[in-house]
């Protein structure tokens, strides 16, 4: 997770509330269970090729937001419940299956495999319950109340698996009603009754990892599109959109996600929990969901390198997307007590240069449009580098902060 704040604050006195006695990594089956977002990714990164416009972008959040939120859900039960018991192991290979239906039935989910979609998601507010309904059982000081996942997981699973007799499109604003109804099941409980300690060092190695899995689909992207379209101007597009990738990535775990382990190691349990489900499971979805478009929007320039410009959809997925991408990081920032001022000092130009070359971009060639977004990002990183640099001299008595 990220604040993507470039000047990260400095670490907190030793034994703040959040120190872990013992390190959490991802294990073996949560890196496992990461495999079918692979497929998920590439996915839905596919419907944004070539020229999407506004039913392809929505299709797009609306098929992705609830793989996302299970997979935040099941992160987090997984933070919280240390346990490599074969029943564990079982209920999350479970839900592997049951999203890999889902990912099966992106292409056609607003249509013939709509049923599939809800009933894969169904399954998985199924293992969600076996994983929770533990914690109803434990001492009152910690204790789910049984109502909550009797509600927010049985329930909501069983509303899900009605969903596919209802037919398209009235099961599409279902979907999303039983969405908004599980968000609200888990604002209003505000980390009342958590039964644990949130692994701060896990939970941000865990975001993390679903970064990689994203970025990851782009270079994929890149080098595909290359493949079918081998010329120089294609090379030239691929390179530069391998350095705005790599510019994303040295910014994100240089600096990001260091901020958000110190700011949610910091925090008391519940303040801890609650940081976690914001930035990691409501605002990193807005932080991939920006790669994802940006995956897309340079396979499709490298497709376009020989045009004199891109299709206004693939420049809103590849521009659009990066000012997306700057601003949940903005949010992020905001959420972990950032100043105003400071944020708005790089999310402004990290949100308005995307946003400038959208409209600009019927004039420049596909190559000029990455050029253009990788040097906002470079810009982006040279900033942070900076800005970390000052802020460790002020901290250390050599300038004013």
């Amino acid at each position: 997770m990220s604040t993507s704040h470039p000047a990260a604050p400095p670490p907190p006195p030793a034994g703040p509330p959040g120190t872990e006695a013992e390190p959490r990594h991802a294990g073996w089956l949560e890196l496992f269970f990461d495999l079918v977002f692979v497929a998920f990714v590439a996915q839905l990164s596919h419907g944004l090729h070539g020229d999407p416009g506004p039913h392809e972008f929505g299709v797009f959040l609306g098929l992705y937001f609830p793989p996302w939120w299970m997979w935040a859900n099941l992160t987090v039960s997984a933070n919280l419940f240390h346990d490599d018991s074969a029943r564990r192991r079982l209920a999350m290979l479970a839900a592997m299956l049951c999203l890999a239906v889902m990912a099966a039935a992106v292409p056609e989910a607003d249509g013939d495999r709509g049923p599939a979609y809800a009933l894969g998601y169904a399954g998985t507010r199924l293992v969600l319950l076996a994983l929770w309904w533990p914690a109803t059982r434990f001492p009152a000081s910690g204790r789910i109340p049984r109502w909550r996942p009797l509600t927010y997981c049985l329930l909501s699973g069983l509303l899900w698996a009605g969903s596919a007799a209802v037919p398209a499109p009235w099961r599409y604003p279902v979907w999303a009603g039983l969405l908004l109804a599980e968000m609200v099941l888990l604002l209003t409980a505000r980390g009342r009754g958590v039964p644990g300690r949130v692994h701060t060092g896990h939970l941000v190695e865990r975001v993390g990892l679903f970064v990689i899995i994203v970025l990851g689909e782009s270079v994929l992207g890149l080098i595909t599109s290359t493949d079918r379209t081998w010329t120089a101007e294609a090379g030239v597009v691929a390179v530069l959109g391998f350095v705005l990738l790599a510019a994303l990535w040295w910014s994100y775990f240089d600096f990001a996600s260091a901020t958000a382990e110190r700011v949610i190691g910091a925090a008391g349990t519940r303040e801890a929990y609650l940081l976690a489900r914001d930035v990691g499971g409501f605002l990193h979805f807005f932080v991939t969901a920006a790669v994802i478009s940006m995956a897309a929007g340079l396979a499709t320039a490298v497709d376009e390198s020989g045009r004199d410009h891109l299709p206004r959809g693939a420049v809103w997925a590849l521009a659009g997307g990066l000012a997306l991408y700057h601003a949940a990081h903005a949010a992020i920032g905001l959420r972990f007590g950032r100043p105003v001022r400071e944020v708005a000092s790089w999310a402004v130009p990290g949100v308005g240069v995307p946003l400038l070359v959208v409209l600009g971009a019927d004039a420049l060639a596909p190559w000029l449009v990455v050029l253009l977004l990788a040097a906002e990002a470079i810009a982006h990183l040279l900033y942070a580098k900076a800005a970390t640099a000052r802020r460790a001299r002020a901290a250390a008595g050599q300038e004013p902060a």
